[in-house]
């Protein structure tokens, strides 16, 4: 007996270790016989963002985009916020324009994102307005353009105004934006791009001939190739078929593809389908 208890393992103080010999714990469980316990503590279920929330967080930026992508003139509007917000802004601002013609829906979700950090900036309802216009949504691009005209007094979209007013079916009231006041805040591009709407209102209405003298008043023959050139050349062509002016048109939508380099009208489709059917007759 003196030996086996010299053969016992030692524990500290000289007592007894207990060995697998001893009492057999509980296969699977813990001293006690207790029930298995995770050793790490689970992380409370976080809750499911609501739809504010999720416009709040916008699009996932790169981290390659700076504020500085910004235009400085841009960034002057944000300075009245504080530092951090004014940066997280303005990188959704330059996604929104780097994504506003390939990807309208995720620019105006990044414009969204800006809006909810910065109502009341000018800028950011501007841009907010000009990426729901891209997507179609016209009465809440009129809506944003209306908030940023009130903050900033600002009139540089009122050719797109104008043209959420047409797309609403309200002619009359794309009408009231070809004033005096208005064409003097517009730059050349601008008064053009206000003219093709008016002129397209006024065709909306059954006034063709008014249509086609308000786009003759226009530079039709500029040596400029800017894409607003295309446009006013589209334009015209597309009135003069409508006044039955066939020949004419054709010859105008010859003159839209041969400057339309951005592909930014269907001239060419609109050309193959005039002279198909003219050979068809």
């Amino acid at each position: 007996m003196a030996e086996q208890r010299r053969s016992r393992p030692q524990g500290r103080g000289g007592k007894p270790r207990r060995t697998g010999g001893d009492r057999p714990r509980p296969s699977g469980g813990p001293r006690g016989g207790g029930p298995r316990r995770d050793a790490r503590p689970r992380r409370p279920q976080q809750p499911e963002r609501t739809a504010e929330q999720k416009i709040y967080d916008g699009p996932p930026i790169p981290d390659d985009v700076s504020a500085r992508d910004l235009d400085k003139f841009a960034r002057q509007e944000l300075q009245g916020l504080p530092e951090k917000l004014a940066d997280k802004v303005a990188r959704h601002l330059v996604m929104a324009g780097s994504l506003l013609h390939e990807d309208p829906e995720t620019a105006h979700r990044h414009a969204l994102a800006a809006r909810a950090r910065a109502m009341r900036v000018g800028l950011v309802r501007e841009a907010t307005g000009e990426t729901a216009y891209a997507c179609g949504n016209w009465a809440e691009a009129l809506s944003e353009f209306r908030a940023a005209k009130r903050m900033t007094g600002r009139l540089i979209y009122a050719p797109m105004m104008a043209d959420c007013e047409r797309a609403l079916r309200r002619p009359e009231k794309a009408l009231e934006y070809d004033t005096a006041e208005i064409r003097s805040q517009l730059d050349d591009a601008g008064n053009v791009e206000l003219s093709i709407v008016i002129a397209g209102a006024r065709r909306d209405m059954g006034q063709i001939d008014a249509a086609l003298q308000l786009l003759e008043a226009e530079p039709l023959h500029t040596k400029n190739r800017a894409d607003w050139v295309t446009r006013l050349r589209y334009a015209y062509a597309d009135t003069l078929l409508a006044a039955g002016r066939k020949d004419e048109a054709v010859t105008w939508f010859h003159r839209v593809a041969g400057t339309d380099g951005n592909r930014i009208t269907d001239a060419e489709e609109r050309l193959a389908a005039l002279e198909g059917s003219s050979t068809a007759e």
